[in-house]
């Protein structure tokens, strides 16, 4: 009888079906967040509160957009630069976007490397990647200081909708923060990489644990949001 009871009691749970067990096994943190780090963890819940703001912020504007009986801007035609003559619509925008995606690949292949202990080459293309960041915010700032000049301001715009100018400068330059602050970070981990705090344990921010790289891939996680919320801000706001 003994033994059946130990038996008995060392035997996992059992698992319900369905949907049932996976909301039981989310709820009881059984495997979903077992082996997590902390601090990959926090990353993954400010990305989803930030998600919501995002979210508010895109949602506003295509319900202001729909709303509105006044002609929205068209984007071609205030997101154009003139290059040797010829009006090319959205071509900074185009090379932003561009600037921005390679950005995520960069930021991939330094975790990877970071999980090599590959130092060398992991804060190369971490800088490379806060390059191409500070690039994309310069772009930014040139691309404000021309509308501005031309007369947008988040109380209206010589081009239609009074909404426009609210809503661009809300919602590229919340996006603009988030891509500052990521390039600061990342100058910061790699410069921590690159003179072996991560191989010696050095005490400080990030680096108290030796050779625990995974600060790379939490930099990696937001920056490839960042990079993501921008598809979503091109598609809806500069091809809409």
């Amino acid at each position: 009888m003994a033994e059946t009871a130990l038996t008995h009691t060392a035997e996992a749970p059992e698992r319900l079906p369905g949907w049932r067990g996976i909301a039981a096994d989310w709820a009881s943190d059984q495997r979903a967040f077992k082996n997590v780090s902390w601090g990959k963890a926090m990353m993954w819940i400010f990305l989803l509160s930030d998600t919501f703001i995002f979210s508010c912020f895109l949602l506003s504007y295509m319900t202001a957009r729909m709303s509105t009986t006044v002609p929205w801007p068209n984007p071609s035609e205030v997101f154009a630069l003139n290059f040797a003559g010829k009006h090319i619509p959205l071509i900074l925008i185009a090379i932003m976007t561009f600037i921005l995606i390679s950005s995520s690949g960069t930021m991939a292949m330094a975790v990877n490397f970071g999980y090599r202990r590959d130092r060398v080459r992991t804060a190369a293309l971490m800088l490379v990647t806060a390059a191409f960041g500070a690039t994309f915010v310069g772009m930014q700032a040139f691309e404000w200081t021309k509308l501005i000049r031309e007369g947008v301001r988040p109380w209206g715009n010589p081009w239609g909708a009074e909404q426009f100018g609210s809503s661009f400068f809300m919602i590229t330059g919340f996006h603009g923060t988030h891509v500052t602050i990521g390039v600061i970070f990342l100058i910061a981990i790699a410069r921590k990489v690159l003179r072996g705090d991560f191989d010696v344990g050095r005490r400080g921010f990030f680096t108290s644990r030796k050779g625990y790289y995974e600060i790379v891939e939490i930099m990696g996680l937001y920056w490839h949001f960042v990079d993501l919320v921008w598809v979503f801000i091109f598609a809806l706001f500069y091809l809409w």
